[in-house]
This record gives C-alpha cells, sequence and structure tokens, in this order.
C-alpha cells in the first residue's frame, strides 16, 4: 500500500493511492501519524478516490514529531568520498554508527523547492537516502524483531550546506535549515517491502546519473540501527530514520558539483517512486 498526504480545497488529507497510482482513496485520519499510530489494519478507505490532478500532493509526513534521525557515512564508497573531501570532518575514528539529527519545521513536498539559502550557503549538497518509518513504540527491540516495528519506507533528500556542516564541526545546522529535508513521494507500507530492503537507489541533478546503489549495502543494517537506537532511546510511532547516502554526491566530485538555483534533483527509489525538487 501506498500512502500520501495531500491537500484537497484547502484541508489536509491522508489517503492510500489506488493500484494503477493516478488517484488517492481518503482514510479516516487527521494526519499521517495518526494513521501510523492506527495501525494497517485499519487504513481501510473512508470515500470515493480522488484524482492526483485535482490536490496537491505534500511531504507524507509533513511535520515529523521528533528530529528526523540519520546515520552519515552508511555507504563504504561514500564514506570514502567524504574523507577525501575533508578528512578532518568526515574520517571516522572507530567503525561504528555515526549518528545525528535533522530538524524539520516542514517537509519539502515532492515537486516542492529546495532553498539555497544565498549569503549563507555557498556549497549546497544533496544525499538520497531510503528512510525507514517506525510503526509502533519501539524500545529494547532485539535485530531480529526490528522489522516488527516498522511501518513503511519512503525517499528523503538530506540536503546539506557542506560549508556550515564542516565549518562548524558538527553536523546539525548544516543539515537543519529550512527547505533542506524533501520526504516523499509517498510511504509504501512494510509488507509490500521484502526485509531488509534491496532496492535501487538513484540520485539524478538536471537529469545527470550522480548516485547510484543497493539499499542492502549499507554499513550498518536497517534492523542493527534500530537495536542500537532502541537500547538507548525510545522510538515513537512516526519516526523517521533516515539510512545513509551513497556515493556520487557533489562534494565527492574532483572538483565538487554544488547544487545551484534552477538545479533539478530527482531521488528515486524502486518500489516506492520519485522524489523530484527544484534549487530556488
Amino acid at each position: 500500500m501506498k500512502l500520501i498526504t495531500y491537500r484537497e480545497n484547502g484541508i489536509e488529507k491522508v489517503g492510500a493511492l489506488t493500484p494503477e497510482g493516478d488517484a488517492v482513496a481518503p482514510l479516516p485520519f487527521s494526519d499521517m501519524t495518526a494513521a501510523i499510530e492506527a495501525g494497517q489494519p485499519a487504513l481501510v478507505p473512508a470515500g470515493d478516490p480522488v484524482s492526483l490532478a485535482d490536490v496537491e500532493v505534500l511531504a507524507p509526513i509533513p511535520r515529523p514529531r521528533q528530529d528526523v534521525i540519520c546515520l552519515g557515512m552508511n555507504y563504504l564508497a561514500h564514506a570514502r568520498e567524504a574523507a577525501q573531501y575533508d578528512k578532518e570532518a568526515f574520517t571516522k575514528e572507530k567503525p561504528v554508527a555515526v549518528y545525528f539529527s535533522k530538524r524539520v519545521t516542514q517537509a519539502v513536498a515532492p515537486e516542492g523547492y529546495i532553498e539555497s539559502h544565498p549569503g549563507l550557503v555557498q556549497r549546497l549538497d544533496y544525499e538520497a537516502e531510503l528512510a525507514v518509518v517506525i510503526g509502533k513504540t519501539a524500545k529494547d527491540v532485539p535485530a531480529e524483531k526490528a522489522a516488527e516495528h516498522i511501518f513503511g519506507y519512503t525517499v528523503l533528500n538530506d540536503v546539506s550546506a557542506r560549508d556550515q556542516q564542516t565549518g562548524h564541526k558538527q553536523w546539525y545546522f548544516g543539515k537543519s535549515l529550512d527547505g533542506f529535508t524533501p520526504i516523499g513521494p509517498c510511504i509504501v507500507t512494510a509488507d509490500d517491502i521484502p526485509f531488509p530492503p534491496a532496492l535501487d537507489i538513484v540520485c539524478r541533478v538536471n537529469g545527470e546519473e550522480r548516485q547510484r546503489a543497493r539499499t542492502d549495502e549499507l554499513i550498518t543494517s536497517i534492523a542493527d540501527t534500530i537495536a542500537e537506537l532502541s537500547a538507548g532511546m525510545t522510538l515513537l510511532p512516526g519516526t523517521i530514520i533516515a539510512t545513509g547516502t551513497p556515493a556520487g554526491v557533489g562534494m565527492g566530485f574532483d572538483p565538487p558539483k554544488f547544487l545551484r538555483p534552477g538545479d533539478v534533483v530527482e531521488c528515486e527509489i524502486e518500489k516506492i517512486g520519485l522524489l523530484r525538487n527544484t534549487v530556488k
């Protein structure tokens, strides 16, 4: 099942896409977090489908209840390119997961705009990522039961200001500026994707392919991530975990290929869909 958040006649709604993918059937929930908390058996349409051409598709979780949890340098080739760009900022001292959070006041919709923040940001970068959406409260979850706590998956672009990220010697500010978290186009429920996900992930900028990998190439697996995080913190329904980006980000090229206003970034994951955003 593919779920979206959309706006119809000025009202924000949650719905399930029809099998053809060109219409949405409304669900009886105030927002996506409420739908997630209710659980998949409760996701029964409560009205007739409406054409997608007649609604505005938003990020599936427009206002996450907590910061997005992110993994850094979780594909080997990306870890290498990051260290080559700035050894001090990106070299791992130990072979352990790198976690950071990303503040999201308003997630950017599919077809929405990435803010370039002129005057503040000169090195704007993209990062296509598979995002995991937690479905039920997770505390002290062993890795072998991690899949039971996943509601579904979506696509996330971890937009980054590399100058702010490396200049501050920490990643929070450079990852959390307004307009830096495009998400979508939908959430695919976990029953539609075998666990662990082994999906093609691709990023294109102005039609040029920049990133390509498989989501089963993660250094720290999704199961191990959920187990490690839930050992020390409670993961609530609707929590978003961005699992890391493959090699091919802008800072990885020589010379770097950073984003500029007018650039179109497409992040696409097999079985989930295309997240397409323009830099302004």
